[in-house]
């Protein structure tokens, strides 16, 4: 009974935050086509977006919800990391921009995880900044090759994982980025000149290690 209701319960989140991730997706992409990077494929893009969405987080959250036997509170966080960083991998895969109206309330849900787990402050903060100021220098090192939205995802995740956590996600993330920079330069489906989306490589394997840990 407890195995069923658990997946009736993923289930049903991950249809209502396909929903309303849809949707929060679409508004941001009308309101913001400035800083698109392919404003003229967003209509068709929304059309394709609810089936995946809705099965990436239906798999996810069916996982978390079976498979990690925690409290209650340290579920709902859990959930709420997965969830924002799909969101982020799929406006970064789709148009190569993670939008700050969705940054804050993840950072912010992460700075009231670790003090509602009575995780280390001090180690959360240093991870926040120091993570964040090491992006900020690899971007002037990158000449742009690595955006304002990648900083701030880094920021963010050091309030949520810690310095050893966030550490590791930053050296998989980059590691896996290069490699996907070298392939789709190899096939020809990027130039040297076009830009390419990190942050996907960091929300996929913070989201691997999360069900690996």
């Amino acid at each position: 009974m407890a195995f069923i209701l658990k997946i009736i319960t993923a289930i049903s989140f991950a249809l209502l935050g396909s929903f309303w991730g849809n949707r929060w997706i679409t508004k941001l992409y009308r309101q913001k086509q400035e800083i698109l990077t392919f404003p003229h494929q967003a209509f068709s893009q929304a059309q394709k977006r609810p089936l995946y969405l809705v099965a990436s987080l239906g798999i996810l959250f069916t996982f978390w919800l079976l498979f990690s036997p925690t409290t209650v509170p340290i579920t709902i966080s859990h959930l709420l990391f997965i969830y924002f960083l799909i969101l982020f991998t799929i406006t970064d895969c789709e148009q190569q921009v993670i939008f700050d109206v969705m940054l804050i309330p993840f950072a912010l849900f992460g700075l009231f995880s670790l003090l509602l787990n009575g995780l280390p402050l001090f180690d959360h903060l240093i991870a926040a900044l120091g993570g964040g100021a090491l992006f900020l220098l690899l971007t002037f090192l990158t000449h742009g090759g690595i955006g304002g939205g990648d900083i701030k995802l880094i920021a963010a995740l050091g309030l949520w994982l810690g310095i050893h956590q966030l550490a590791d996600v930053i050296t998989m993330g980059l590691i896996a980025g290069g490699i996907g920079a070298f392939l789709l330069l190899k096939f020809k489906h990027k130039k040297k000149t076009d830009t390419f989306a990190y942050g996907p490589y960091f929300t996929i394997t913070a989201i691997l290690m999360l069900f690996l840990k």
